[in-house]
């Protein structure tokens, strides 16, 4: 870490964990910047498998019996 950032960090501690909190939200904010073209492909597939589902295509349970059969599984 630089010594800005060794800086920055140590201006920061001295914040309220509130506003540590809300400052840690906006900057992890800062960097999942909304990207159009991977929306578009996101509704993409949602459509896709909507369809799938409504087809009958793609097998789908609730989510009380996936997690039963995972904790089968595992064995818990």
């Amino acid at each position: 870490m630089n010594e800005r950032l060794k800086h920055l960090s140590l201006e920061a501690r001295k914040l309220t964990v509130a506003e540590r909190a809300e400052l840690v939200d906006d900057l992890l904010a800062s960097l999942d910047a909304p990207d159009p073209r991977l929306d578009a492909l996101w509704a993409q597939e949602a459509e896709r498998r909507l369809k799938s589902i409504g087809e009958g295509d793609m097998p789908v349970r609730d989510a009380a019996e996936a997690v039963a059969e995972l904790r089968r599984l595992r064995g818990s």
